[in-house]
């Protein structure tokens, strides 16, 4: 059974916009202005459909966000120290997330909205959104384009591997906001 979080002082509107996808891939979330930036990395890789299993990083101007790494020669600031609402104050500000490395999957993170909570709404919550989330290691944006060539024309000689890479089937315009709506809830 899900826990019951607490109902937050501001709640922020963010769109998250995966950067060079066409048409565009996003979706619209509702959080608490106080989540750590780990806490939104997790409410992200749910809204988008990724499945986590790569490293990530936020950037805000020149500071960058994550895990820190004592081996890493870069300066990152520890994700889980730091609040949304210390970086992100007034609509139209925003912040770079980027997600797996080699593929780089980097997301823009709009604040559209900062305003009181609904009575009886649960955070976070996803309101809207459009596009499937590409499937994982495809190749980034443009690899994606090309997967998507290949698994909409039958006579493309890499359909058929690709096809069962994916699963068997990839609906490239599927977005379930009920489906993703109920993961945040978890």
């Amino acid at each position: 059974m899900p826990r019951k979080a607490a109902t937050p002082r501001r709640v922020y509107q963010l769109k998250i916009t995966l950067k060079d996808s066409k048409p565009p891939i996003w979706r619209r979330v509702e959080v608490s202005d106080t989540v750590t930036l780990a806490k939104l990395h997790t409410i992200i890789q749910v809204a988008m459909g990724w499945t986590d299993s790569h490293l990530h990083m936020f950037t805000v101007g020149q500071t960058v966000y994550g895990v820190p790494d004592a081996d890493d020669e870069q300066d990152i600031l520890d994700e889980q120290r730091v609040k949304l609402n210390k970086l992100l104050v007034v609509p139209k500000q925003k912040l770079s997330y980027e997600y797996d490395f080699g593929d780089c999957w980097t997301h823009i993170v709009v604040l559209e909205q900062v305003r009181e909570p609904e009575l009886g709404v649960a955070y976070p919550r996803c309101t809207a959104g459009k596009q499937a989330c590409p499937p994982e290691d495809c190749g980034g944006v443009w690899g994606y384009a090309d997967f998507l060539a290949a698994i909409t024309d039958p006579e493309h000689p890499e359909h058929d591997n690709l096809l069962e890479w994916a699963g068997g089937e990839f609906d490239p315009e599927g977005f379930d906001l009920a489906e993703i709506d109920a993961a945040l809830r978890q």
